[in-house]
């Protein structure tokens, strides 16, 4: 793969990108996939190196609180807005993208997310759960998320958890409203969001062969 160019026309170096370690995420796993792209890959939970990096990967295991939490105390949901906020390319993975969302409902109780995109996490309504598996995915119209990647392909799922609904109403006929993808387990759910510079993957591209290789590549070429 020919060397990517940085973003910030110093030439022909290879991206970087920082996955968050916060405790909450299979960050090796998320290393190996994204170094396979050609680009720089740390593991870090430093402020200023997250802020730093071309890109951002939030990968996510386990209870939304508990990420929440974890995410505070590394000051990650700091780095994240104030990346946003510059248009910085971030990448939420599983519960990384699930604590993207205003709250979480686990067992009754509600937790803050960080409200990026309104809405709430909820238990999926399935006869099986978790969604365990690998599950297509109805793929937004115009995605670059999942630019060559055919329509049938599966991804890996693990996730009890969902935004069941998208709620984001976009008003203003100059901005593009963000591309959702959709999956379905017993109900549909959101699978993905592109949105500017911030896109998530309920699923994990880094488990899902060489669809979500092609998935991680699409996201690197846009740092």
């Amino acid at each position: 793969m020919p060397a990517a160019r940085r973003g910030d026309g110093s030439g022909g170096g290879r991206k970087s990108v920082v996955v968050f370690d916060y405790g909450f995420g299979n960050v090796r796993s998320a290393e190996r996939a994204v170094a396979r792209t050609g680009a720089e890959v740390e593991i870090t939970g430093d402020y200023d190196r997250a802020m730093a990096a071309d890109g951002l990967l939030v990968p996510g295991v386990g209870a939304f609180a508990a990420c929440m939490g974890g995410l505070k105390e590394a000051r990650g949901d700091w780095v994240v807005e104030r990346r946003l906020a510059g248009g910085r390319p971030v990448l939420g993975i599983c519960v990384g993208m699930q604590i993207l969302f205003e709250q979480g409902v686990e067992h009754g109780v509600r937790t803050d997310g960080m409200g990026e995109w309104p809405g709430t996490v909820e238990a999926l309504q399935a006869d099986i759960v978790p969604h365990m598996g690998w599950n297509t995915v109805e793929i937004a119209p115009g995605s670059r998320m999942f630019a060559g990647i055919d329509a049938g392909e599966r991804f890996y799922f693990v996730h009890s958890y969902a935004a069941r609904r998208w709620e984001l109403e976009v008003h203003n006929p100059r901005i593009s409203p963000p591309a959702v993808t959709w999956s379905t387990h017993g109900e549909p759910f959101v699978a993905a969001v592109e949105n500017g510079p911030l896109w998530a993957a309920q699923f994990h591209p880094e488990k899902s062969g060489d669809a979500g290789a092609l998935l991680l590549k699409n996201w690197i070429e846009t740092l």
